[in-house]
């Protein structure tokens, strides 16, 4: 063996024949991802968190301007929910194609393309001269905006073992809960002192400053991408032919149309996703639901301001922090300790037991909200069963989006798109349905309706800790 060789031989296997050798990485290779030092890895979370909490921020950030928008633009509220909902849809739509291009191309080129696109359509939205621009404007930049929520879990993965990943994702996570309970928030003061249209130059600025940090700090975290620029180094510099351990020989057309179908054929051919997807569907639909009512709730019905208006977003704000600081870390020591008990072999499903918290907590919940709001109690009760809201929101969303990424390991990013997409869609038309709904039966009977279909759920996180793996065996496909 020449002195070449056996300085590359930590880094290779290589066949007793003349094949290529096999490039991997070594146990303690600085490049490898998991082994970055912590302020690496966190650096690269804080910048995709931003992303993931930026986009849907924007998507209900101009809530508390309905009103004003429809008078400037010479239109009617429901044609400005409308802009809501096309930007909900696309959020969910995004990830289809974005998540399972960054695990055959990367993530960082992915990030850095997409969240320039939408950080620049945020201009046009600013400058929209009529209700039809604001939609189709809106609708555009949902797709490019969702590359955060897309792939932020794949990410996530890519950097942390299994027995730490849950206290991570919990805090990433985090921005796409709150980002629609703030957006209300900070929007309700825009909108009142300077006009809706600020709403769009301050997410122009703010989302600048996040492409320019990605630009010059976003690290690839992706395995097969980090492998193959090694490759492709080595070669230029060495000679001779090398092969990545995880090299995709297939062309760039076969590679595209595989990636652009596996979220498809998870969504359709796995029960414990669909169901889940579902799940978090009625969740995020009941979400945006309230959240575009509550205008009306405590503009008409308790006579506030839009500042005001915009506080009571806190309630659910509150509840996502409370569960991310108390029970999300919870997860990974439940999953920790059921996978001792199994003799170390740990399961998917041992992600799931924080869930049904949640699955209690989100029906009862509503249904304090509705009662309290139909009956007129002081607006402070209603606010509480929203902190409850927002808790039960967090402990479903986590675990499902952790039971993800471990059954489906490199392809998470393609099985959590599949359930953002579906959730995304239905989180978009359900506020369309909802004013006649609440005009027919009021807010009492209205918002129990999204409860008792909470209470149809609630029982899907037990019934998979007990049968997911049954299932994931009888329907295993692959990827």
């Amino acid at each position: 063996m020449t002195q070449d060789q056996d300085e590359r031989s930590p880094l290779l296997s290589r066949s007793e024949d003349e094949h290529p050798e096999v490039l991997d990485f070594e146990k303690d290779d600085p490049e490898n991802p998991k082994n970055w030092t912590f302020f690496r890895k966190y650096l690269n979370v804080a910048i995709i968190a931003l992303m993931a909490i930026l986009s849907p921020l924007a998507s209900s950030m101009f809530t508390p301007g309905i009103n004003q928008i429809a008078e400037d633009l010479k239109t009617t509220p429901p044609a400005v929910v409308g802009a809501t909902t096309g930007f909900v849809v696309s959020l969910g739509l995004g990830p289809m194609l974005l998540a399972p291009l960054s695990e055959e191309f990367g993530r960082r080129r992915l990030y850095l393309a997409s969240f320039s696109i939408f950080t620049l359509l945020q201009i046009p939205t600013a400058l929209s001269p009529n209700v039809e621009t604001l939609v189709a404007i809106r609708t555009l930049s949902g797709f490019f905006g969702s590359v955060g929520i897309a792939n932020g879990g794949g990410t996530i993965s890519d950097m942390f073992d299994p027995s730490e990943r849950a206290g991570v994702f919990g805090w990433y996570l985090l921005g796409p809960l709150l980002g629609p309970a703030l957006g209300p928030l900070f929007g309700g003061f825009i909108v009142q002192d300077l006009g809706w249209r600020w709403i769009f130059w301050i997410v122009t600025i703010i989302c600048a400053v996040n492409t320019i940090l990605a630009f010059l700090f976003l690290k690839e975290s992706r395995a097969s991408v980090i492998l193959e620029a090694r490759k492709e180094k080595m070669e230029r510099s060495q000679g001779g032919t090398f092969r990545s351990a995880q090299q995709d020989d297939r062309s760039v057309r076969t590679k595209m149309l595989s990636s652009i179908q596996r979220p498809f054929r998870i969504l359709f051919t796995q029960p414990m996703v669909f169901t889940m997807a579902t799940y978090q569907a009625v969740i995020y639909g009941t979400t945006y639901t309230l959240y575009t009512n509550f205008e009306d709730i405590y503009g008409k019905g308790y006579g506030f301001d839009s500042n005001r208006v915009g506080l009571m977003y806190l309630g659910p704000g509150l509840g996502f922090v409370i569960a991310v600081w108390f029970l999300v870390p919870r997860i990974d020591t439940i999953f920790n300790h059921l996978t001792k008990l199994n003799h170390g072999e740990s399961k998917p499903e041992f992600r799931l037991p924080i869930a049904n918290i949640g699955a209690v907590l989100f029906p009862l919940s509503l249904f304090w909200f509705a009662w309290t709001v139909e009956f007129h109690v002081h607006w402070s009760a209603s606010i509480v069963s929203m902190v409850f809201f927002g808790l039960s929101q967090v402990t479903i969303f986590n675990s499902v989006q952790n039971y993800y990424i471990d059954s489906f390991q490199q392809y998470a990013a393609s099985a959590i798109a599949a359930g953002a997409t579906f959730r995304s869609i239905v989180g978009g038309l359900l506020p369309l349905a909802a004013p006649p709904l609440f005009g027919k039966l009021g807010y009492g009977w209205g918002v129990s309706v999204f409860a008792f279909a909470g209470v149809a759920l609630a029982p899907a996180p037990l019934l998979f800790f007990l049968y997911g793996e049954k299932l994931r065996k009888r329907y295993a496909i692959e990827l």
